[in-house]
């Protein structure tokens, strides 16, 4: 039930909970102001599990209830709900009889089982309609499901999948462009029983699905699955906590691995379910590197941008269909650097990175916004200037005059594709802005390969792998001339996992490599930060485990706007 009382002078919100003649609590008390909504939004359960992730998380039960609940909208209250939809029937396997674990996983789910399972899926569409199946099977077991997806477009997906396997208002969709009452209105369904699948994005892992029987989440290694607010609770972990608490069946899938999911198997939790190699190599796109055949007849294609090899795939690809272009970087040229010394060119008031924009005769500081007119470079003295990286909007640009008979489209933060047509186009996007096309890409161009795989990250080349096999997987397959090219130094463990599109091996040797170096997620590792004095005093009063290590503490940069950073 929600409540509002008045502390110091001004109407706050709460949650009344429990009632008692006596408590523990010797403070004064303030009256109850009113009761806002006899609606029971916050369920024990939901209680249990805020509480499992603030401890979890070491965060407070208030910031995780603030996750938890959605805000309250009273026409979505008024409005009357029906009572619980009819078990549909277990489903067919489907696509599901591709992976060697397949079909058993269903018949789990339909039994009423509760396996947990790291799913590596094949390469193509067909993704979004197997969770439908997963979730139609856990129905018809009598059990609710979630799915948690990373964005709207693949929570999209998975609806249309969940509408054409349940039909029309057998589950509810839990995003955030929804709108506040649409979405409260879902929440409430949910909750009083209505309906029990849910899909949705971020805030749908705290969904309250009656007798839950499925977890499911999509591409764990988005950055999207971590939540921004404190206690910044990731999608995966919350799942992990609720099918333990339920006893429900937990599901991790997606296109590429992910360390944490190699731990869940090589750990025992989850089994894995994969495809065999020769169905792979079915399904999956022919995969290019520049390589020594390539150098041999052109010696410069190693440095180059776009290679003879990449220039030759796309003008082939667009015979038959679109062709993907993937840049690591949105607008014109994000950075800019001397052409001489490679130094990064930046800007003398507040040493921010110099960019080149579109239309600007001048260069312009990311940071500040002020124009640089007569730059030379610090070390060696040049005033001549490269791209440091290149951006979408400039790529198009480049690629327009190369093939000015193709249309060109952009796809990235500011304009994001759903689908393109199957016609002969080039569509350059940003990673994760990739739109599907109609029968599938004829080939797609991976540029800046260093750029992705030179980020000073832990998960530099883990992330690389995901965003290329992200777009790699809406590619023809090879059988019918699908072909990638991946602009990276080939000998590069990322690039190779491509290569041999083998994602899970690749996150083995990533994790057997952090467990030998001791780096999460072998390890937890926590970081506390503010002045020397108050750090000290938090190390002086904890009481840490005897095989715990203090790594600094260390001074960090303080960066104030227009100055030089400080310690």
């Amino acid at each position: 039930v929600r409540e509002g009382r008045r502390e110091g002078g001004s109407l706050i919100d709460g949650f009344l909970v429990e009632r008692v003649a006596e408590s523990d609590y010797a403070g004064p008390l303030a009256a109850l102001a009113q009761v806002v909504s006899p609606e029971p939004v916050l369920s024990p359960e939901l209680l249990g599990l805020a509480r499992a992730v603030a401890d979890r998380y070491a965060g407070s039960l208030a910031d995780v209830l603030q996750l938890a609940v959605p805000p309250r909208h009273g026409r979505a209250e008024a409005a009357e709900t029906g009572g619980p939809p009819p078990a549909p029937a277990a489903p067919e396997p489907g696509s599901w009889a591709r992976y060697a674990r397949g079909p058993e996983f269903l018949r789990a789910l339909a039994a009423g089982r509760s396996p947990r399972a790291v799913w590596t899926a094949l390469p193509g569409p067909d993704w979004a309609e197997e969770i439908g199946r997963a979730v139609q099977a856990t129905l018809a077991s009598g059990r609710g499901a979630l799915v948690v997806v990373p964005a709207g477009r693949p929570a999209a997906r998975v609806d249309e999948a969940l509408r054409e396997l349940l039909g029309e208002g057998q589950h509810a969709l839990l995003t955030a462009d929804a709108g506040q009452e649409r979405r409260y209105r879902e929440w409430l369904a949910v909750r009083r029983g209505a309906v029990r699948a849910v899909v949705g994005t971020r805030a749908a892992m705290f969904a309250p699905v009656r007798n839950l029987g499925l977890v499911v989440v999509w591409d764990d290694g988005d950055a999207s699955h971590s939540d921004d607010n404190a206690p910044f609770p990731h999608v995966r972990e919350v799942l992990e906590l609720r099918a333990t608490r339920d006893k429900g069946a937990f599901l991790l899938g997606s296109w590429s691995c992910t360390v944490e999911a190699a731990q869940l198997v090589e750990s025992g939790w989850a089994a894995p379910i994969v495809a065999t190699r020769e169905q792979v190599r079915a399904v999956a796109p022919l995969v290019r590197t520049v390589g020594d055949g390539e150098l041999a007849r052109d010696e410069a294609a190693r440095a180059a941008r776009l290679p003879s090899l990449a220039w030759q795939v796309a003008r082939d690809g667009l015979r038959d269909g679109p062709v993907l272009v993937q840049v690591p970087r949105r607008g014109y040229v994000p950075r800019m650097a001397c052409a001489q010394c490679r130094e990064p060119a930046r800007c003398r008031h507040c040493a921010g990175p110099l960019e080149a924009r579109e239309g600007a005769g001048a260069l312009v500081c990311g940071w500040c916004g002020r124009e640089e007119e007569g730059w030379h470079c610090p070390e060696c003295g040049s005033r001549r200037l490269r791209a440091q990286v290149v951006g979408a909007r400039r790529t198009a640009e480049e690629l327009g005059r190369a093939f000015p008979a193709v249309p060109v489209r952009t796809s990235g933060r500011e304009h994001v594709l759903d689908t393109v047509p199957g016609t002969p186009a080039l569509v350059v996007s940003t990673p994760g802005a990739e739109p599907i096309a109609e029968g599938g890409y004829a080939a797609a161009l991976l540029l800046d390969g260093w750029a992705m795989l030179g980020r000073p990250d832990l998960r530099a080349g883990e992330e690389a792998l995901r965003r290329w096999i992200g777009a790699a997987a809406l590619v023809r397959n090879q059988g019918v001339g699908g072909t990638v090219v991946v602009v990276a130094e080939p000998t590069l463990r990322p690039v190779q996992a491509l290569v041999r599109w083998d994602p899970v091996g690749h996150a083995v040797r990533e994790l057997a490599d952090r467990a030998e170096l001791g780096f999460p997620p072998v390890s937890r590792m926590a970081a506390v930060s503010g002045t020397a004095q108050a750090v000290a005093d938090f190390l002086g009063g904890m009481e840490l485990p005897p095989d715990a290590e203090v790594l600094g503490p260390v001074p960090l940069p303080v960066v104030e706007t227009g100055r030089a950073p400080a310690r």
